[in-house]
């Protein structure tokens, strides 16, 4: 019987499978938790944890001296009578009295306010030293996980045993930098991981495999809706979706530390700090967050407010529930969305780790899921912290174009736009932006929905002012026969104060129609594209440095003089 000792307390017991050389027989494999031998600590936690241990017992001592100086104040106020019914007292006994009175309370007063700011000290140690320890292990001890394996030989034998089996939380999440020089050269995106695992097993210098086995002011461009007009309809309402959400993410106790959030059905995602607060970028459409924490049930939310605190609470079945796989390699899967895995763990050459370059990657496409075998070995700690491993950067071919619709947001959207893009596997994440070497906030690279073209939206660019506005003279209102007309006109301005030549598009809109008795005519839209279907307004154009250009959008509507319309 082979014992492996020292695994994970995760691992699905239906996932473990073992490989061993024809000339043995492998007769059972069983999953065991071992409960009397507790999994190692780590050195810095089992440092922490004695400093710790160390400041409660003198926060003990501090307590006690205060009771005493209490218990010294209350004989002394008791004690405060001198003389006696048949005793005449002196003014030298009483002058003495007085002195030692004084003097003894003044003691005990300020030695009772230096050990007050002595343990106002020490309770702030303690504070930080337990949220540190947070941070490197979850509240709950687990036990450590064992596998037996039985195998049968005919005769003494050496021969190689491989183990595998799929371990829950852990994974990895992609992330993006995306920096443009200027609007003349490729966009430079670099390909990033965020690794993350908590199986209570370090993983020292082993070779991951990442596979995509599921597939503050927003740069997310807004969207136009149809805008159909009929009685008894309104005009589409652009509220202004929410595009970013944070909060805390708590248990009965305190903030969690560490816990996985996931926009559901997306491999968008992040984790909490050490205060329990998170941040993260919703795309279009997007409106449910995915909360997963070892020991914790997994809890899903709707998204209504930009604020959206959190609370989990504790699974008695946790550890049965925590999925694990793999065929002659160790992977760790994790609620989180993607999966992680690594070779069985071997003798590798200490390799200094660096995350300023790229590390050796190969990319390996398979019919449904794309893997990427980091060949440097890397060191990845059960410690609930992200790990950020640089895959691989890309030069990218684009074409620059600036975007708007004012008619939701006055603000000019830089967009890159890419062609074959699918050549390089990318994945939807959160994707850091950098235009002109200044970092201008987050975007998001979403590819669920992209065609032949990517389009990745680099962010707001004030240097190209764009306004509309309703002309008040147009807005008119008349009756002809049995029907009424109505005028409405709208001017759009835009103004290039950048230095460059930049390429442009701006949207806007007319209603249409759903009934025959509604006649939508557009009269004067100065040259832009009109689609009949959805009532979408084209400009398409270039302006030069300092350059402004107008464009005016009139239409007229006619309906029945006894029938009531709602026009914007």
């Amino acid at each position: 019987v082979l014992r492996f000792t020292d695994l994970s307390p995760f691992i699905e017991a239906k996932s473990i499978q073992v490989k061993a050389d024809g000339k043995a027989t492998v007769l059972s494999v069983n999953h065991q938790q071992n409960f009397i031998d507790k999994l190692e600590k780590p050195k810095e936690l089992v440092d922490l944890e004695n400093e710790l241990s160390a400041i409660n017992d003198q926060i003990k001592i501090e307590k006690t001296h205060q009771d005493i100086i209490k218990d010294e104040l209350s004989f002394l106020r008791e004690n405060r009578n001198i003389g006696g019914k048949n005793q005449e007292l002196s003014l030298e006994n009483l002058k003495n009295t007085a002195n030692y009175y004084s003097a003894k309370l003044t003691e005990l007063k300020l030695n009772s306010i230096k050990r007050e700011k002595t343990l106002k000290e020490l309770n702030k140690k303690k504070s930080e030293l337990e949220k540190q320890i947070n941070t490197l292990t979850s509240k709950k001890e687990y036990a450590k996980g064992e596998i037996l394996v039985k195998i049968e030989a005919k005769k003494h034998l050496k021969i190689p045993v491989e183990l595998s089996y799929f371990v829950g939380n852990a994974g990895w999440l992609p992330t993006y930098d995306i920096r443009a020089k200027d609007v003349n050269q490729p966009v430079e995106l670099i390909y990033k991981a965020n690794v993350k695992q908590d199986t209570k097993v370090d993983w020292k210098n082993v070779k991951l495999k990442l596979s995509s086995a599921r597939p503050n002011i927003s740069g997310v461009a807004p969207e136009l809706k149809t805008y159909y007009l009929n009685y008894n309809t309104v005009p589409p309402v652009y509220t202004g979706s929410i595009n970013e959400v944070t909060g805390i993410v708590r248990d009965s106790e305190g903030p969690l530390p560490g816990v996985s959030v996931l926009v559901k059905g997306t491999t968008i995602g992040t984790s909490t700090d050490f205060d329990g607060r998170y941040s993260i970028t919703l795309p279009n459409g997007s409106n449910r967050l995915v909360f997963s924490f070892v020991g914790f049930e997994t809890k899903e939310i709707e998204v209504t407010n930009p604020v959206q605190n959190v609370e989990l609470f504790p699974d008695a079945q946790a550890l049965e529930e925590v999925v694990v796989t793999g065929y002659g390699i160790k992977r760790i899967s994790k609620k989180l969305g993607s999966f992680i895995s690594r070779k069985e763990i071997e003798e590798v050459v200490e390799a200094e780790e660096s995350e300023d370059y790229s590390i050796p990657m190969q990319r390996v496409a398979n019919q449904t899921t794309v893997d990427f075998k980091i060949d440097m070995p890397y060191t990845v700690l059960s410690d609930n912290k992200v790990y950020s491993v640089n895959m691989v950067n890309y030069k990218l071919p684009a074409y620059y174009q600036y975007y708007s619709v004012p008619k939701i947001e006055k603000d000019a959207f830089l967009i890159a736009n890419i062609e074959n893009w699918e050549q390089y596997s990318l994945l939807e994440g959160e994707a850091n932006i950098y235009f002109e070497d200044t970092y201008v906030g987050k975007t998001l690279l979403d590819v669920r929905y992209a065609s032949d073209t990517l389009h990745i939206s680099l962010g707001r660019d004030k240097n190209v002012s764009v306004n509309r506005e309703k002309v008040r003279d147009f807005k008119t209102k008349k009756i002809i026969g049995t029907k009424k007309e109505e005028l409405r006109a709208w001017k759009i301005t835009v103004k290039n104060n950048k230095s460059v030549t930049i390429n442009m598009i701006v949207l806007d809109q007319v209603p249409v129609s759903t009934s025959d008795e509604i006649k939508v005519e557009v009269l004067e839209k100065s040259k832009g594209k009109l689609d009949q279907e959805t009532g979408k307004v084209k400009w398409e154009f270039s302006l030069e440095p300092k350059q402004k250009k107008e464009f005016n959008l009139i239409y007229q509507i006619k309906y029945p003089k006894n029938k009531n319309l709602l026009i914007e």
